[in-house]
């Protein structure tokens, strides 16, 4: 690995291609013989700082239609976390079933699983077929993985059923020093930006696109008043940029005081800080506060200017999904994903169906979506949220962190690149933009 990093910091990306590839290399995994770890330990108390390892795996055999990727720096997502601690099941059954259906897929049924949905990195070998990549040429990747033999995804690949997410329900993910990915996973690196900027967008930045922004998601317009949850997050961050640049009237939702300075200093005006103003959604385990939900409306009303919510940015979940239903304005929507707080989530019908709102459910991004998301931060029109950078050998603490809440934006890792602010190629775009990019690195 030391020729190849040796090469990539020396601007040498031709001489990439030709150096050998490595046997073996490091990869952050979890084990197969540790799923039942965490056994009889409530959600909040499993920790990712026992169960992900920094080991030295195998280089996996590179198929057609794939590329080998020398990863310079990747970031923690939600899908991280939930690997780590094995919820809500073990990724190790997607890879069983993966593994079943050809020779090639066999690879990612193994022992461990090479985890992480983002990467910034180098193209260092391409398979057969592939000739839109080159080794040498610097990408970042989102993480779709779909096989596209079926019909029902040639319209939508999300609706693919191979559909799966890299680094999740494949094997060789990004928090590594290679990855193995498919060809059309790939996108150009951003140039104005480090390695470790350039891979915190992907997952999230891709999500929001599709379920704020595309017509598969909330389809958002000008003017339209947005309640986005947790927008000081790694994705409600990206959703509050798409609200503020499409011309739309975010509500920033928001849990402590800092993180409402956060959002206002990318812009929005109406901030809500719901431990400040002590919203409880939840009478108790079993049963919700509709009064809650409405003063959390009235709330609205009155940064609005008297106006309900077109869409609603829903990731949460189940503490807050009731709430979300009902400040909907009539034939509003709901465009949901992820459910970090829970997956069952409850409501009061009478709010969806008398009153014609939707529930759009939204799964990451076709490939379409992620180069348009991916286009946005090239242009210096969407900017990288992150607030933290970690050694590959600390990626546990960095999981507990989202795992805890304890960040802010997206959490990055440096897998080959010894230090940050590596990889700028554009540094007059950057100097254009630096003082955007410092903001929402929380500078």
């Amino acid at each position: 690995m030391k020729e190849i990093l040796d090469a990539i910091l020396a601007d040498d990306l031709e001489a990439v291609g030709s150096l050998p590839v490595p046997e073996s290399y490091r990869g952050v995994t979890v084990h197969k013989d540790e799923v039942d770890m965490f056994e009889g330990r409530a959600s909040r108390d499993k920790d990712p700082r026992e169960s992900l390892h920094v080991d030295e795996v195998a280089t996996p055999e590179l198929g057609p239609g794939e590329a080998l990727i020398a990863v310079m720096a990747s970031s923690i997502n939600f899908n991280t976390v939930w690997t780590s601690i094995f919820e809500p099941v073990s990724t190790f059954g997607f890879l069983e079933r993966y593994g079943k259906l050809n020779e090639l897929t066999r690879r990612h049924d193994l022992p461990y699983q090479v985890i992480g949905s983002d990467l910034a990195g180098v193209v260092l070998r391409v398979g057969p077929g592939v000739s839109k990549w080159k080794p040498g040429q610097e990408v970042v990747a989102h993480c779709l993985s779909v096989e596209l033999e079926d019909a029902a995804g040639h319209d939508d690949t999300m609706m693919d059923p191979q559909q799966r997410i890299w680094g999740f329900e494949t094997n060789f993910g990004g928090l590594a020093d290679l990855a193995l990915v498919k060809a059309n996973q790939l996108m150009p690196k951003a140039p104005h930006l480090t390695w470790e900027e350039a891979a915190a967008p992907g997952l999230v930045n891709s999500t929001a696109y599709r379920q704020l922004v595309s017509h598969n998601g909330g389809n958002m317009k000008q003017g339209d008043t947005v309640l986005i949850w947790g927008a000081s997050g790694g994705l409600g961050s990206y959703a509050t940029q798409y609200a503020l640049n499409g011309g739309a009237i975010p509500v920033c939702v928001v849990s402590s005081p800092e993180k409402a300075d956060i959002v206002r200093s990318m812009g929005a005006e109406l901030v809500i800080d719901r431990s400040a103003e002590g919203y409880q959604f939840w009478k108790d385990e079993h049963e919700q506060d509709p009064k809650e939900w409405q003063r959390f409306g009235k709330r609205i009303r009155e940064l609005t200017g008297g106006e309900d919510i077109d869409i609603v940015f829903e990731h949460p979940g189940r503490e807050t999904f009731g709430a979300s239903i009902y400040v909907t304005k009539r034939g509003g929507t709901i465009t949901t994903c992820a459910s970090t707080s829970g997956y069952m989530h409850t409501y009061d019908n009478r709010y969806l169906w008398m009153s014609l709102k939707r529930i759009i459910g939204s799964h990451f991004a076709n490939y379409r979506e992620s180069w348009e998301a991916n286009r946005l931060i090239t242009k210096g029109f969407v900017h990288p949220t992150l607030s933290k950078v970690y050694a590959m050998d600390d990626v546990g603490q960095a999981a507990y962190d989202v795992h805890r809440n304890l960040h802010q934006g997206k959490v990055g890792v440096l897998c080959l690149a010894p230090d940050e602010g590596l990889g700028v190629r554009d540094g007059a775009l950057r100097e254009k933009h630096l003082t955007e990019i410092n903001r929402f690195r929380g500078v």
